[in-house]
């Protein structure tokens, strides 16, 4: 089975990114993809501030990145690019850390007006890591999600249809990039 990681690089919690972020891991299990999530900000703070590669803390999320035939990577963005705790938590991978990996950029924000921060500054850093095969980013501006009193979201209807389109996207790439790494696997 296809398995997902989704990196949750919100500050805090419960916040909209995180939520939209829970929602697109829910989707991909109803099309048999197998996920978890990751949440940055539940790593040491010490170890992200002081870039603390060696860091015991750090094995199991590597572990997690290294298993995963895809990643989703979640941020909501302050001042016109993705937060600090998520920077420096990619500082401390390894460099070809997601080399094969299929990545599905997710971002909230204030406005409309930050839509390219993902591009032009999430995007680079991740091509630094090895990224190559990205799926269409899907941002979402606040008002389009509105959390619900009991714990899920209602999205906005472009921000429904352009996270389903992503997802399934998402879905087809990962099964296809398993399917072809089990056929060059040694017998």
């Amino acid at each position: 089975m296809a398995y997902v990681l989704a990196i949750a690089g919100s500050p805090s919690h419960p916040s909209r990114t995180y939520s939209l972020l829970e929602d697109a891991t829910q989707r991909l299990q109803q099309q048999g993809i197998e996920t978890g999530i990751l949440s940055v900000r539940d790593i040491a703070a010490e170890d992200l501030a002081y870039g603390r590669y060696d860091s015991p803390a750090l094995e199991q999320p590597k572990a997690l990145i290294e298993k995963a035939d895809g990643l989703i990577i979640a941020t909501p963005i302050y001042k016109a690019s993705y937060t600090g705790v998520l920077k420096a938590f990619l500082d401390l991978l390894p460099q070809k850390a997601l080399v094969g990996k299929v990545v599905l950029p997710l971002a909230t924000g204030g406005t409309l007006a930050h839509y390219l921060s993902i591009d032009y500054s999430l995007k680079p850093v991740l091509s630094e890591l090895g990224a190559r095969n990205y799926i269409s980013t899907v941002y979402a501006i606040d008002k389009q999600i509105q959390r619900l009193g009991e714990g899920g979201i209602q999205l906005d209807d472009e921000v429904e249809q352009r996270l389903n389109l992503s997802i399934q996207e998402l879905a087809i790439a990962v099964t296809q990039a398993q399917a072809a790494s089990k056929e060059l696997a040694p017998a």
